[in-house]
């Protein structure tokens, strides 16, 4: 079935007044986002919040297509505020041995890179190298690799389902931060099977910052301590009459990483969001994505650009003589958005886009 794109788009108002090709800094909000979080607002005021536990059954509902979405259980997601507090969990979390080692790729999101650097007072290393030397740097010490599903500069995508196998096969964890790229491209948690994969849903999940969730792998659930508890860390919390008081017995779900309250109206967006996604299909959203990314690659290159090739939703450009960071000031004068990182021009279409923005975009650099 074909999908109406241009149907499509008009759920994103912004786009009427903007020519937004940024989505690797901000993805636009749908219209039915919006509304979900006025809706449960109403909903409070109508109820009082006497219905406060119900809101938790809607959770689970949304638990449940993201697991569509990324391909697992709904048991596998808990809701965090962001990728830097899933990757928290899991660095304190684990059990770290002197001389163990911290793989990454050189020019990854800071993320990857300070946290951890924090971890000294454990004697583990942190190792950063090029993706060409990525194979050979995995040795005995090599005990985490955290990677990002596609990097925030360069859209370069590493082939995770073979890196997962080639970890696995030497019994070492892998992390993915899929902000970059999970709303665009699918990604399947069955095949790949990461130990967790950590998405802050404002960017290619069009949902609201401070929406987001993490899939943990049930063996690494088993192993894995919880560095936040709450008043729902506990397997009965739902009996509130009577909180349990003690130490809490953990349910083996990745709920159990949460630990108190969550933003129910963000997340209330996220589901919207996810709703839109799911109505669309995965596929057609990856194909769409792809195909206005090509096309940019081929404009840009028209322009005099340096374009790096790479199946990302990501475009990164190098213009010689050129100030990048001006660059983009100036085409945001023109009411065009890209943004400037490390050196290069940064184009971000998602599927909410159309070729005319591109149209735009190579005028307005003319």
């Amino acid at each position: 079935m074909s999908v109406d794109w241009e149907a499509v788009r008009r759920e994103f108002p912004a786009l009427a007044n903007w020519t937004y090709l940024n989505t690797a800094t901000f993805g636009q909000l749908p219209r039915r986002g919006a509304e979900a979080v006025a809706k449960h607002f109403e909903h409070r005021d109508e109820l009082a919040c006497a219905d406060f536990l119900d809101w938790f059954d809607d959770l689970e509902r949304l638990r449940g297509k993201i697991g569509r979405l990324i391909h697992c259980t709904a048991e596998d997601i808990a809701f965090i505020p962001n990728a830097s507090t899933a990757l928290g969990i899991l660095l304190s979390g684990l059990d770290w041995r002197p001389g163990d080692r911290i793989l990454t790729l050189e020019h990854e999101f800071p993320n990857n890179l300070y946290a951890p650097g924090l971890l000294d007072r454990q004697c583990v290393e942190p190792v950063e190298c090029t993706w060409e030397r990525f194979y050979d740097c995995v040795d005995s010490r090599t005990r985490l690799v955290a990677i990002s599903s596609a990097n925030y500069n360069t859209g370069f995508a590493p082939p995770l389902p073979e890196v997962a196998a080639f970890l696995r096969e030497r019994n070492v964890l892998l992390y993915v931060d899929g902000t970059q790229s999970v709303g665009a491209l699918t990604f399947h948690a069955g095949r790949i099977q990461p130990g967790m994969l950590a998405v802050h849903g404002y960017k290619w999940m069009i949902s609201p910052n401070g929406a987001g969730f993490m899939y943990v792998h049930p063996d690494l659930r088993q192993r894995l301590r919880p560095n936040v508890l709450g008043w729902r860390s506990h397997r009965d919390w739902r009996n509130v009459d009577n909180l349990h008081h003690g130490v809490p017995e953990l349910t083996a779900s990745a709920e159990k990483y949460e630990g108190g309250w969550v933003p129910f109206p963000l997340l209330c967006a996220m589901e919207a969001a996810v709703d839109l996604m799911l109505e669309i299909g995965p596929e057609a959203i990856e194909q769409r994505v792809l195909d206005l990314a090509a096309k940019a690659r081929e404009m840009l290159r028209e322009k005099g650009a340096s374009v790096q090739e790479c199946r990302s939703p990501i475009v990164a450009a190098r213009f010689e003589d050129r100030d990048v960071s001006k660059l983009a000031r100036e085409l945001k004068e023109k009411r065009v958005l890209v943004a400037a990182r490390r050196g290069q021009l940064r184009v971000s279409p998602h599927f909410y886009n159309n070729e005319e923005d591109l149209e735009r975009l190579g005028r307005a650099l003319d």
